[in-house]
């Protein structure tokens, strides 16, 4: 099924494992909790067990290094995208109030992203990453 919309994540290639990890999941929950449709029903398995739903939609994660994600940035932003940041500061931080604080207290060019998340039409997602590789 091909979808009008896409879902792509970005992480710093420079990044611990579980780091890559840990920065995916934000960044899902990120897309998940400000784009409204895009989460399907509940499942539920033969004997009746409840399960979360899921994006209805797949989501494709790639890796940049620091400045392929700064430019990743500019372009969604600039395209009107749906964007979720995600910077180095938010690893010393330990609740969403205090993760809100370091992003507030940076300008856009001093970020140090680690992982952006963006959403929006297909074409204009795929522009914005074009060139990015897919994560190993």
């Amino acid at each position: 099924m091909r979808f009008d919309t896409k879902i792509g994540i970005v992480v710093r290639d420079d990044l611990a494992v579980w780091q890559r990890l840990n920065v995916t999941a934000f960044l899902a929950g990120a897309v998940a909790g400000g784009v409204p449709g895009l989460i399907g029903s509940p499942y539920e398995d033969a004997a009746g067990t409840a399960y979360l739903p899921t994006f209805r939609q797949p989501v494709l994660v790639y890796v940049a290094d620091a400045g392929g994600l700064s430019a990743l940035r500019s372009r969604a932003v600039s395209r009107g995208l749906d964007t979720a940041v995600y910077i180095e500061e938010m690893f010393t931080t330990g609740n969403d109030d205090d993760n809100r604080a370091v992003v507030r207290a940076v300008t856009p060019d001093d970020m140090s992203l680690v992982g952006l998340a963006v959403h929006g039409p297909r074409n204009a997602v795929d522009k914005s990453l074009k060139g990015l590789p897919l994560h190993p």
